[in-house]
């Protein structure tokens, strides 16, 4: 036989001879992957992650970063004569001319959506089970910088189109930045190549960012995230047979790659299916930017809402020396808030070894938010403080539906970002202790013959 021949009928056998692939393949095959449902949360975020990367592209073979200005004379009756950018008006050819085009801007834009949420439910399921303790706070701080580089590619995405929403968001975004002191200006006549709106160089370093810089950033992140989880193991919840040093699931090859697989097409078809049926970011309906009709109404996308809660719940301050403001009043919101939340979310690993736990002990197996009392009672109270802020940023439209003035809102809200993050967490401590202390009762582990209902309605043990 010819080693052409022996080639054809053992690719893999060719392939192992030259490059030695066939004992890693058979590792990565054997690799065992624990069996919740709550792990594939981070699938998701990554399927979300492929089908942006892969309407992307399409999306970017019509698309022109432009402002220079054109005269508008497609489909949309309403915006025919008007001038219009480059940008804008091949969004607009894209949703209405471009075969397939609405349906894919709009699954990009869900799939942005689900993929930012999906970060969110995953950082929020590592945080309240304990798996960023050692040896995973790396991971943990990749996984942290994945959702801020997620928010800042959605908020570069939508701000590419340059209808009426996106421009009052660059509005915004440009306020913020000129707001830091000593730096501000600089960086923002930097970044927008002067004074807002900036110059036509703006829309190529938006597009720049968002189509090449973001995503290769995020797809690096991604892959060392991966590569991280498999050299340290996954971790697992407590169970039957299962330590800290094994790990009790199904493994890779054939069951869960199957599943796994089962688990894109399930994300590709839910995405697509809200691409063609359920209408998003209707730019046609916003019009082009123009600062004066910038009460329209239209809301930022969700994972926007917590900084726009932010700026607006922000008291009339400022600090002011002389003649000189060295802190504007969008420092707070747009700056700061950010700033602390990300703050505590990177440092956490380390505030709860030293002021909570004072362990420093390796862990494989998890948590469950009743083992630790205290974390959940903490991250609880500091996840609805965020919501709280989020909620007041994204609620104004319903609040306004039923009567309720704006301002009326803001100090609702100003005094639920102090009652509620409290409240939340008294209760949510009260109950996890209760469950721990439930799991803790002198019965548990006996069996049931051997424990009987007494007169008064307690429980005796038949035990000598």
């Amino acid at each position: 036989m010819s080693p052409r021949e022996r080639a054809a009928r053992d690719p893999l056998g060719f392939i192992d001879e030259r490059l030695s692939t066939n004992r890693p393949l058979r590792k990565a095959l054997r690799y065992v992957f624990p069996d919740h449902w709550s792990f594939m949360l981070g699938e998701v975020a990554l399927y979300a992650f492929l089908i942006l990367v892969a309407t992307g592209i399409f999306l970017a073979l019509f698309f022109e970063p432009s402002l220079a200005t054109r005269t508008y004379q497609g489909p949309f009756v309403a915006l025919r004569g008007h001038e219009v950018s480059a940008a804008y008006a091949s969004t607009l050819a894209i949703s209405s001319t471009v075969p397939a085009g609405l349906l894919i801007r709009q699954t990009h834009h869900w799939a942005a959506d689900v993929f930012a949420v999906a970060i969110v439910l995953h950082l929020v399921r590592v945080f309240f089970t304990g798996a960023f303790r050692k040896p995973r706070e790396l991971n943990y701080l990749v996984g942290v910088t994945m959702l801020m580089l997620a928010v800042l590619e959605g908020f570069l995405g939508y701000s590419l189109v340059d209808d009426l929403l996106s421009g009052m968001g660059l509005a915004i975004a440009y306020g913020v930045a000129m707001s830091v002191p000593v730096i501000g200006g600089d960086a923002a006549h930097l970044i927008w190549g002067g004074e807002f709106p900036g110059a036509d160089a703006i829309q190529s370093r938006l597009y720049i960012g968002h189509v090449f810089l973001l995503p290769g950033l995020l797809g690096a992140l991604i892959a060392a995230h991966l590569a991280m989880v498999v050299r340290q193991r996954h971790t697992q919840f407590r169970g039957p047979l299962r330590k800290e040093d094994n790990v009790i699931g199904t493994p890779m090859w054939p069951g869960y790659a199957l599943r796994s697989i089962a688990l894109l097409l399930l994300v590709a078809a839910v995405l697509f299916a809200l691409g063609g049926l359920v209408q998003i970011n209707p730019v046609w309906q916003w019009g082009p930017y123009e600062p004066w009709q910038g009460t329209n109404g239209a809301q930022p996308d969700w994972y926007l809402g917590w900084l726009i809660g932010a700026l607006r719940l922000m008291p009339n301050l400022e600090i002011v020396i002389g003649d000189w403001t060295l802190v504007p009043n969008p420092f707070f919101g747009g700056v700061l808030f950010p700033s602390i939340v990300f703050g505590v979310l990177y440092s956490w690993p380390w505030v709860e070894q030293r002021f909570l736990t004072g362990d420093f002990a390796r862990h494989d197996l998890l948590d469950r938010p009743r083992d630790n009392p205290r974390r959940t009672a903490v991250g609880a109270a500091f996840f609805a403080w965020v919501v709280t802020v989020f909620a007041a940023g994204a609620a104004d439209r319903a609040f306004l539906s039923v009567g309720i003035r704006y301002e009326t809102q803001v100090w609702l809200f100003r005094i639920g970002v102090f009652v509620v993050p409290l409240l939340v967490y008294l209760i949510a401590g009260r109950i996890a202790r209760e469950l721990r202390d439930t799991d803790e009762h002198p019965w548990r582990g006996h069996n049931a013959e051997d424990v009987r209902r007494t007169e008064d309605g307690g429980f005796a043990s038949l035990e000598p």
